[in-house]
């Protein structure tokens, strides 16, 4: 990844500008003007934190640099999903499993059908390698149903609930199978994360330690800015899907492509860089760590305030996560892709969009 030695003054101003922005209008009742600066910042927040990664990316290599990213967007996502929970009681119960299901389903069928849509135009014929893909969507197979499928068959609890010893199993083994596979990932395995192709400016000499810590704490900024201008988007989200007589739930899906923005621009540029592997590891690993660190902290908060926690899906749901991992087993499964597999998963994201909105 191209890296500057300085870096750009819009590149420092960006994050600092953006977080002020959240600074000045946390709290407050947003008009239109103050909306459109708000969306204007969070966009900007977005691209500023996609550069300040590849800097990082460059200086520590792949995998790590992919994982910088995923990690650090979830980590600032649970801290929101948590606010949130605390702030609005009970009625929030159902506010993780949404969230949760909201960014698997972006990622698996959204973020890889525009990553193989666009890496397949310019280069035709992608490839990547399969130890990487398969072990990362068995661990997400594994997680979404241990966590969003299981509750609703339970008979400890009536509902789409667990009881508090089985939230705290799921919890446990949620962050152990993630701290699994962040070791396979980063220590045992780490070449079969490495990418197939590159492109020219891969010869090009990683930056200066100074510069990479620069870019870590702005990217750190950037991405607090994005959350939190994404949160105080929300109410006019939700005005918005008020007006449109559209299920709740849709809130959380407008939530999360906010919040998922980072990772998707990062993720397609690797693609259009013909490094298929490294937006596949971004887009696997944004999935794992969503589920992996978002469970456990909230099962960890959930059993500490006595809130419910409804986790398991509608059948419906269920429905439309066991046909993306099909999918995705079958897309990732053999190494190389086309835009045949691009538009399949693109149609099943447009599926679950139009599903969220007209259930």
């Amino acid at each position: 990844m191209a890296a500057p030695v300085v870096l750009p003054r819009w590149s420092i101003a960006t994050p600092v500008v953006a977080f002020a922005v959240l600074a000045a209008v946390w709290g407050r009742e947003l008009g239109w003007p103050a909306l459109v600066l708000v969306g204007a910042c969070l966009f900007a927040a977005v691209f500023t934190a996609v550069h300040h990664a590849e800097v990082v990316a460059h200086r520590v290599g792949e995998p790590f640099g992919t994982l910088t990213l995923a990690v650090a967007v979830t980590v600032i996502e649970v801290a929101l999903i948590v606010s949130l929970m605390l702030s609005g009681g009970e009625e929030t119960s159902a506010l993780p499993r949404d969230t949760v299901f909201a960014a698997v389903m972006i990622i698996c069928n959204g973020m890889v059908g525009l990553c193989l849509l666009v890496g397949a135009i310019r280069h035709r014929v992608l490839e990547f390698r399969v130890e990487g893909t398969s072990p990362a969507l068995a661990v997400l197979a594994a997680l979404t149903t241990l966590t969003l499928v299981l509750p609703t068959t339970t008979l400890t609890t009536p509902g789409p609930t667990f009881s508090r010893a089985q939230l705290v199993f799921a919890g446990v083994m949620s962050l152990l199978l993630y701290g699994v596979f962040v070791f396979v990932q980063t220590v045992r395995h780490r070449d079969y994360f490495l990418a197939v192709g590159a492109d020219d400016d891969g010869h090009l000499e990683p930056p200066p330690t100074g510069v990479a810590l620069a870019s870590l704490g702005l990217l750190l900024i950037a991405l607090i800015a994005v959350v939190g201008l994404a949160k105080m988007l929300a109410p006019a989200i939700e005005s918005g899907v008020r007006a449109a007589h559209a299920p709740a739930a849709s809130v959380g899906v407008a939530i999360a492509l906010l919040v998922l923005l980072p990772e998707t621009w990062a993720a397609m540029r690797a693609a259009a860089a013909n490094r298929m592997q490294t937006s596949l590891n971004l887009a696997l690993g944004s999935g794992l760590a969503t589920i992996g660190l978002t469970i456990p902290a909230v099962a960890a908060l959930s059993l500490a305030i006595d809130l419910p926690l409804a986790l398991g899906l509608a059948p419906k749901d269920v429905v439309l996560l066991v046909l993306t991992l099909l999918v995705a087993t079958l897309t990732l499964g053999s190494g190389r892709a086309t835009v045949l597999q691009a538009a399949v998963h693109l149609v099943l994201f447009a599926v679950f969009l139009f599903l969220a909105i007209v259930p």
